[in-house]
């Protein structure tokens, strides 16, 4: 009997220990649970950074390049052959040289030669109007009174005029011994003669160039003949000017393809007030083709191509929220937004590659 008394109660303990310990593995299984659960509903947030959505500007534009050249320049030459003198400048107190700005008519070499200076005979021809003019005033007073022909007043009016001529052209000539500026500018080239030289007629003086206008000639695509039009604004910079733009405008435009480069000459004048452009300097331009104010504008570099459209991310309540967006213009750094986003949204600009829609996130600088 005490034999089956004690078997009897290691069964019922062998039962209550298997009960405790299943109580205990269900228990510890659903705190795993909760913690699992807990663990799932924990999303960690994710850093990013916003801007402010504001109402701006945008330009559609068209690149290209091409070298600047003046609108303005000439290689004066001599006309006659004479001794070589350079003059000074008398804004420096120096011989004229390379950089220097003239005004026009200003002199700049003179050649000198007495025999032709002679031959000239400004003096005389002068006199010489002096007395033709005296003629013709007498003849014609006596003519009011009778007292010559209308023959003998025309005769004196010819020698008048014919001696007018003979000095007129003798001021040419003379002019021809000075070289002067044929209008302001700045002086880019000037070969080396010493003083007194011999320098034959047709012999290179200087060349000057006013840059204060510039004008660049570019071929453009084919495609966009079409979106390209006089009068179109461009800006205009070098890499050797980081913080300056200048002001051009599309003032010729060529109607016909080229078959071989399927492009179109366009002529661009640029406005160059500070010269702070030279002459053949490389450029680079941006035609306005279409321009929009006071709309959304956003970085490209932030939208994501995804099956419901370009999509990206604005901040709501600590959570990022996905806007689908459609574009209005565009040039290769921004476009414009014409429906998804609004004025003052907060724009997600770093941090959106791995958002998802409602996913928590922390605004950080």
């Amino acid at each position: 009997m005490n034999k089956k008394l004690n078997k009897i109660y290691n069964l019922t303990n062998q039962i209550n220990m298997k009960k405790i310990i299943t109580i205990v593995i269900a228990i510890a299984m659903l705190a795993s649970c909760n913690n699992e659960e807990k663990e799932l509903n924990k999303e960690i947030s994710v850093p990013v950074s916003v801007i402010d959505l504001s109402l701006q500007s945008i330009e559609k534009y068209i690149e290209t390049t091409g070298t600047v050249f003046p609108v303005k320049e000439i290689i004066t030459k001599s006309e006659i052959t004479g001794n070589y003198q350079l003059l000074e400048n008398p804004a420096t107190g120096k011989k004229y040289a390379l950089g220097d700005y003239v005004k026009k008519g200003q002199e700049i070499i003179r050649i000198e030669d007495k025999e032709y200076e002679n031959n000239i005979k400004i003096n005389s021809l002068e006199l010489s109007l002096e007395i033709a003019k005296q003629v013709y005033d007498k003849q014609q007073s006596l003519y009011e009174k009778g007292g010559v022909t209308l023959s003998e007043l025309k005769n004196a009016e010819i020698e008048y005029i014919n001696s007018q001529y003979n000095y007129q052209d003798a001021l040419l000539r003379l002019e021809k011994m000075t070289i002067t500026a044929p209008f302001s500018g700045v002086i880019v080239d000037l070969p080396y003669y010493t003083a007194n030289t011999n320098v034959e007629a047709g012999s290179t003086m200087f060349k000057l160039m006013d840059y204060s206008q510039l004008y660049m000639a570019v071929n453009l695509a084919e495609k966009d003949l079409q979106e390209v039009n006089a009068g179109q604004n461009v800006h205009i910079t070098n890499y050797t000017l980081p913080d300056d733009t200048l002001a051009g405008v599309v003032s010729q435009i060529s109607p016909a393809i080229d078959p071989d480069t399927r492009s179109f000459k366009t002529v661009i004048d640029i406005n160059n007030p500070q010269l702070l452009m030279r002459p053949g300097m490389f450029a680079k331009g941006k035609i306005i083709v279409a321009s929009v104010d006071s709309t959304i504008v956003i970085p490209k570099d932030i939208i994501l191509s995804k099956q419901r459209g370009n999509t990206v991310f604005v901040v709501e309540k600590g959570l990022a929220q996905e806007r689908v967006v459609t574009f209005g213009l565009e040039n290769p750094d921004h476009v414009q937004i014409i429906s998804g986003l609004e004025k003052n949204d907060r724009l997600v600009v770093k941090g959106f590659e791995t958002l998802r829609n409602r996913s928590k996130v922390k605004v950080v600088k």
